[in-house]
């Protein structure tokens, strides 16, 4: 299988005394291996999931991404922590991960166990409780498959769906994870990109990917996205 083929060639002489330890414990979560149709057909750790040598042999898992907006219609950006293993110090949406190789985050059926995840992870980074953001209240809206290197070692390669959500909520941020936030309006953000360079503001590439290609036509209709959600496409971002 890919997965065994992948964990033996990922473990072979790679050392990660020099991480930080809790972010090594979760390089050990087992991530959903998919094939590029999106469908599950094995499960890898998230170390395995992650090494440029894996990543260039076609290994492909799945991933979320969350943009939470509050009532003002502002965005909540977060820059990752120092400790990350990939990206750190970047700036992203809301939250980036992964769902599990578990049976409730396997559940395909209304996309029940990437909501799941995307649950879990907010309040894991983010120290925002689930009943402020309920399942149902994820708007699903697409799903995108890229890759983007991150220092060589480590990298990306997924198949990513797409969650908008608006709601109010308390924070309680998770140093570990997340280094610093904001909340922004969609002509703060459109700032932010286009002096990224300028200013030494790093931003991860599949948030890039998201604002130059759909960001903002979403963001306009936050309040009514039905017609824009598409489950069918796989848009190909490679």
């Amino acid at each position: 299988m890919m997965a065994q083929k992948t964990t033996a060639s990922a473990s072979t002489g790679l050392d990660l005394a020099n991480y930080d330890e809790e972010q090594v414990r979760l390089m050990g979560e087992m991530c959903i291996v998919i094939d590029e149709n999106d469908k599950a057909i094995d499960a890898a750790s998230k170390k395995t999931c992650h090494l440029m040598t894996n990543i260039n042999k076609g290994l492909l898992h799945r991933a979320f991404s969350v943009f939470l907006f509050n009532s003002n219609n502002q965005l909540l950006l977060q820059q990752r922590a120092m400790e990350k293993i990939t990206f750190p110090e970047h700036y992203t949406n809301t939250c980036c991960s992964h769902p599990l190789a578990t049976p409730d985050e396997l559940e395909e059926e209304g996309q029940m166990g990437v909501r799941r995840a995307a649950q879990r992870k907010l309040e894991h980074e983010l120290g925002i409780k689930p009943d402020q953001v309920p399942l149902d209240k994820f708007e699903y809206l697409t799903r995108i498959h890229y890759v983007a290197p991150s220092d060589g070692l480590w990298g990306e390669h997924e198949i990513d769906y797409i969650l908008f959500i608006k709601a109010d909520v308390d924070l309680d941020i998770n140093p570990n994870e997340v280094m610093s936030y904001k909340w922004v309006s969609m002509d703060e953000m459109k700032e932010i990109v286009e002096g990224a360079e300028s200013s030494g503001t790093k931003l991860t590439p599949w948030f890039k990917l998201i604002d130059e290609s759909f960001l903002y036509k979403w963001w306009a209709q936050i309040d009514d996205l039905e017609k824009l959600k598409d489950h069918e496409t796989i848009h190909r971002l490679l």
